[in-house]
């Protein structure tokens, strides 16, 4: 088992090493270096690296890598951990999704040494870390005003990748295309196999998503036989997930203030109402029906909409749409069990 070198430093088997991975310097002359913690067995297995804050502004799973980061009991039998708990570093400075020079970084990989601030964020980034390593999880959150269900997006056709997204345990699986520029399309192109982990939203800590992404990420470790598997809950509290077929945002068909009638995880039919829209003075003048049955897995937050403005993320399944409602609410009861 060989030395693992990143940003430089060296890492030998059975080290844990953090490291503050130099990126580019501001033009104030202020260093800013990307945060990497690496756990590494002394025994030969898979490299996984788990990264959150690709977008600055999604601060979950920069609490989930924390919370992994102090627990005692990970401990590896085999392999490297590689966990980044802020890619984005500009971002989470200034709050934001976006780099300084405006752009998406999760548009912007595999990048390059010569590019733009972002691009060589994203280089830096591919090079140093995901080249590295046969699986990966990348934590996000819904956008600003959004809130997201729990949820793995991957690449569900792949075997391998199905199986690690079904272990993780959350009751929502979405088999999700590559976008061009996405850490998840050059990881792929590299070799790696990698689960999205979708959950709350920005620039807000929300702990049902925390505690299912910390449950998640180990249940995926104790499946690739890194660290010792958790105990199987008895099947009443077992979350049994489930593939959409598809999904879509539905939209404001006018503008004005809402009255949200749904929550995330409801089950909905074709024609129920989801929301009403009314002026400030009191009128409603328009209601947001589901075109089509599913169930909520996103929603935006703010009650003020333009025409057009997306609202409501549902997830089509072919599956009884009662059974998908019944494991979030195992979900829920077994993360944030009531009293």
């Amino acid at each position: 088992m060989n030395d693992l070198i990143i940003g430089g430093e060296r890492i030998a088997p059975g080290k844990t090493r953090q490291i503050k991975m130099p990126v580019v310097r501001l033009y104030t002359d202020t260093d800013i270096s990307m945060p990497v913690h690496v756990i590494r067995s002394r025994r030969e297995g898979p490299t996984v690296f788990v990264s959150a804050a690709v977008h600055g502004d999604e601060l979950n799973g920069i609490e989930i890598i924390r919370r992994l980061i102090r627990k005692k009991t990970l401990r590896l039998s085999l392999g490297t951990l590689i966990l980044v708990p802020m890619v984005n570093v500009y971002g989470v400075l200034s709050q934001s999704r976006y780099m300084p020079d405006r752009r998406d970084l999760n548009r912007c990989f595999p990048g390059s040494t010569t590019g733009s601030l972002a691009g060589i964020v994203a280089h830096t980034f591919l090079s140093e870390i995901v080249d590295h390593c046969q699986y990966g999880i990348d934590l996000h959150t819904g956008a600003i005003h959004r809130s997201n269900l729990p949820q793995i997006r991957a690449n569900l056709k792949d075997e391998e990748t199905r199986k690690l997204a079904e272990v993780f345990g959350v009751p929502v699986l979405l088999n999700s295309t590559l976008r061009d520029g996405s850490l998840r399309e050059a990881a792929v192109d590299s070799g790696t196999r990698i689960l999205l982990y979708e959950a709350g939203q920005a620039l807000r800590f929300d702990e049902l998503s925390i505690r299912a992404g910390v449950r998640g990420i180990q249940n995926v470790l104790g499946h690739l036989g890194m660290i010792k598997k958790r105990t199987r809950r008895t099947r009443s509290g077992t979350v049994n997930p489930f593939v959409a077929n598809t999904s879509a945002w539905t939209r404001a068909n006018a503008s004005g203030i809402v009255s949200s009638l749904k929550n995330l995880g409801d089950d909905v039919h074709k024609g129920d109402p989801l929301a009403r829209i009314g002026s400030p003075f009191g009128e409603v003048f328009a209601t947001v029906r589901a075109s089509r049955s599913g169930i909520i897995i996103g929603k935006q937050n703010i009650p003020l909409v333009q025409e057009g403005d997306a609202m409501f993320h549902i997830a089509y399944f072919s599956e009884e749409d009662e059974e998908i409602v019944e494991n979030i609410e195992i979900m829920n009861n077994s993360l944030l069990p009531s009293g």
